[in-house]
């Protein structure tokens, strides 16, 4: 089987290539990347006025199953990811059983199809109860790809310590939600003058910030690698700077939603917009933009996290934390940070591509000879209008409904195969 990507913008930052050239894949594996290919092909896709970069990969998506099917399916999460140009994506263990023994992997793993690549990531704690650790060993060995216990923080410093240890030992990543439950005490939204304003309980900045310290700190002493998911405060970015100034092994993700909106933007009461960590305020907003602009954040990652419409039309005291983002992340970031002069094309594309690839040890995130052929082909001036009812994706919970963003996935290449394009 064979394809050819002709006349595209090639934009492959791990190779340091930015110019139009032709990509052309045999067998799943990109052959040859230059100008004016010859080869014959039996698909031949003309990318004109797009872009042609390596599929995007995302290191934090709520698959919800098993256990929560009606708010999403591995098939349905894998779908939209390619929808929005994800041919990788990395499933977090809050399911119902949590991802935390080899038979439950085993089961996620048997569930992903042909779309997006699904690479789970195991509970650091059995049950995610913060008791007692998971064989972190057994789990390596049955194919997590790092450890998590993303919806809540390992809040024994003792276990964290230990996670760390072992997870350093076995060579895996540590994707640490960073929250202290005590200090969050419920809240619902950030603390500040619009909690105030809407009478709601608020969730400090500081409740972020006092773990994102103190796990950057055992991670350092540990010797192990760490990454801090969904950065949200501009204190947590400091850290994070800092830690790698000392040499810690740590990288950082943001979330769209966290550079593009502030807890300014909420209309009164909707539930769309309640997420965890929540919008912080415009001068957090601002500094999730600077962090992406100076590298101190390395990823952009979505946070996905899908919801039945049940789940969040109850404001924001009874409806679930979260937002769907596969979909639109491309969108926003293109609108927001590529329109905005934040990043340019080349430095947005690294951080959806050749970074999170290098935090989780895999190969892929290039367009290199020889890899596999998982691509995806921009048009980086679209315009389309958010509708969340379109969405591939069970969830349709999204504060972005109704906006008009620039930049559409035209086709998505998983080994080789097109297993998307906009008609």
């Amino acid at each position: 089987m064979s394809l050819l990507i002709k006349n595209g913008r090639v934009i492959d930052p791990a190779n340091n290539l930015d110019d139009i050239s032709d990509v052309f894949v045999s067998n799943g594996v990109i052959e040859t990347v230059r100008r004016d290919v010859s080869k014959i092909a039996e698909t031949v896709v003309d990318a004109a006025g797009c872009w042609v970069v390596p599929g995007f990969i995302d290191l934090h998506v709520h698959l919800r199953e098993p256990g929560y099917e009606y708010k999403e399916t591995i098939a349905a999460g894998s779908r939209a990811a390619v929808a929005g140009g994800f041919t990788t994506i990395c499933c977090m263990p809050n399911t119902s059983p949590v991802i935390d023994s080899p038979e439950i992997l085993a089961y996620v793993r048997s569930r992903a199809g042909a779309y997006a690549k699904v690479l789970p990531i195991a509970s650091i704690t059995l049950g995610q109860k913060g008791e007692r650790l998971s064989d972190m060993a057994l789990l390596k060995n049955a194919g997590a790809y790092g450890f998590s216990e993303d919806g809540k923080s390992v809040l024994n410093a003792l276990i964290m310590k230990q996670a760390l240890e072992h997870a350093a030992t076995l060579g895996l990543p540590v994707l640490d939600h960073c929250e202290d439950i005590n200090l969050a005490n419920g809240g619902v939204i950030n603390e500040g003058e619009v909690s105030r304003r809407m009478k709601l309980p608020g969730i400090p900045s500081a409740a972020e910030d006092i773990i994102t310290a103190r796990d950057l700190l055992l991670a350092e002493s540990a010797g192990a690698q760490i990454h801090i998911c969904h950065i949200s405060t501009a204190v947590s970015a400091r850290l994070l700077k800092e830690a790698k100034a000392r040499g810690v092994n740590a990288s950082g993700e943001v979330c769209p939603h966290h550079f593009c909106l502030c807890d300014e933007d909420i209309p009164e009461d909707n539930g769309n917009y309640k997420m965890n960590p929540p919008l912080r305020s415009y001068a957090d907003m601002e500094a999730m933009r600077r962090a992406l602009a100076d590298d101190v954040i390395d990823i952009i990652a979505t946070d996905h996290a899908p919801h039945s419409d049940t789940d969040k039309t109850g404001g924001f005291l009874k409806s679930a934390f979260g937002v769907t983002g596969l979909e639109t992340a491309l969108g926003l970031c293109i609108t927001v940070l590529v329109n905005n002069g934040v990043l340019s094309p080349s430095r947005l594309i690294r951080k959806l591509t050749v970074n999170p690839a290098r935090t989780l040890g895999i190969n892929a995130g290039t367009l290199s000879a020889g890899a596999l052929a998982d691509i995806a082909v921009i048009d980086p001036e679209r315009q389309w209008a958010v509708n969340p009812t379109l969405f591939i994706s069970k969830g349709k919970n999204t504060p972005f409904g109704c906006k008009t963003l620039s930049g559409m996935i035209k086709y998505t290449v998983v080994n080789g195969r097109v297993v998307y394009g906009d008609r």
